[in-house]
């Protein structure tokens, strides 16, 4: 992982990092929400706020760092 996503990775929250997570896994907003007995909502402010912390725009962009926070965290989804 590069020095510059790493020092982004930093900033986010522990549980913005297991959102993230969940959404590399595949999971849809109400499928974490329900993981993690939270809202929908709140799944989606969890993510406008690493978006607003990230300068993320887009969805793509979010799934590159839901990935790198994965294996981050030992989880490769592309590797299964």
């Amino acid at each position: 992982m590069s020095h510059i996503a790493v020092e982004v990775l930093d900033t986010l929250s522990d549980r913005e990092r297991q959102v993230l997570s969940y959404l590399a896994e595949g999971y849809t907003y109400l499928s974490i929400a329900r993981r993690l007995n939270l809202s929908p909502h709140t799944v989606d402010t969890y993510l406008r706020r690493i978006r607003g912390k990230t300068g993320i725009s887009n969805r793509a962009h979010l799934m590159i760092l839901a990935l790198q926070v994965s294996r981050e965290a030992g989880f490769d989804p592309l590797q299964g």
